[in-house]
């Protein structure tokens, strides 16, 4: 298996020598790796009050509690988003800068951290599809407009007692009255507004402009929670596009589906994959890796 690991990597090494730009597909497996975990986070110190009292496991499961009032959901989610503003830029996300930097690239994410402008990527490069950490937007969506209120999180931050923020600071909408809700993609209320749109459409743009080059797909860390984002549309285009090439990092899932009888199943071994006949060719124009990101990139580099 270190052979194929030597020999992927020399592989990925050709490709972005010889690529004209690269797309870049993250999801949350990337911030994971990068150290924006538990452990990174400290959550157990962040949250203790709230782990004290509901067994919380993690961040991101403890934001579907059904907590007893706003008061308290918002003590929770003011210093989950405060956390992750606050922490620094990660040595994966840079080194995966250093790594593009000199190409044309474009890069969708479902990721709501902000790591990349962190880490020195353009954000008009950027298309995060699912939301960020920094924004409120009416709960029923009365208008479009989003609102800074990293100002206001951390007052509610600063305010809480017993987990509960004053009721004072709970948000409420300036245009219908009622409340808003974080920026994030749950429910059809989600407002993709102007600038949502402009991302989404340089997104298209980036596709529709280097169709006919050749381009390196980058995948990092994307499950099947919305594969239909980033995962399959990926798979998609690079099999209908015989210059593109995609490289899939995931520690579970870096193969691709294929059926077996009634079932799904993936395929991860790449000299595996390579024996499957696919259209045009993509079982050669792919590569899947399980290992571990943060020491392939810095081979790479």
């Amino acid at each position: 298996m270190e052979d194929q690991l030597s020999r992927k990597i020399e592989s990925l090494k050709k490709l972005i020598s010889d690529c004209d730009c690269v797309l870049i597909g993250a999801g949350a497996g990337l911030s994971v790796a990068a150290g924006l975990d538990n452990k990174g986070l400290k959550f157990e110190e962040v949250m203790k009050d709230f782990i004290d009292e509901y067994g919380f496991t993690d961040f991101y499961s403890g934001g579907f509690y059904p907590f007893r009032t706003e008061e308290e959901k918002w003590a929770y989610f003011a210093r989950y988003f405060v956390t992750y503003l606050d922490s620094k830029s990660t040595e994966l996300y840079e080194n995966i800068f250093k790594l593009v930097k000199n190409k044309e690239y474009f890069i969708i994410t479902t990721n709501v951290d902000g790591h990349f402008e962190k880490s020195g990527f353009d954000k008009s490069k950027i298309f995060a599809t699912q939301g960020d950490f920094i924004h409120l937007q009416c709960a029923k969506a009365c208008h479009d407009k989003l609102y800074n209120s990293e100002e206001l999180f951390r007052e509610m931050v600063e305010k809480t007692k017993d987990r509960k923020i004053p009721t004072e600071l709970l948000p409420k909408c300036p245009v219908c009255g009622g409340p808003m809700k974080y920026y994030l993609r749950d429910d059809e209320y989600f407002i993709e507004d102007d600038y949502w749109h402009q991302q989404c459409e340089a997104y298209s743009d980036f596709i529709k402009k280097n169709e006919d080059k050749k381009v390196l797909l980058l995948e990092f860390g994307v499950g099947f929670n919305t594969p239909t984002i980033i995962r399959l549309p990926f798979e998609r285009r690079t099999t209908e596009n015989k210059n593109w090439n995609l490289v899939r990092f995931n520690k579970d899932y870096s193969g691709i589906t294929i059926e077996s009888g009634h079932y799904l199943k993936i395929i991860n071994d790449w000299d595996v994959i390579k024996t499957l006949k696919h259209r045009n060719n993509f079982q050669d124009r792919f590569i899947p890796f399980s290992e571990d990101v943060n020491e392939i990139i810095k081979e790479l580099l």
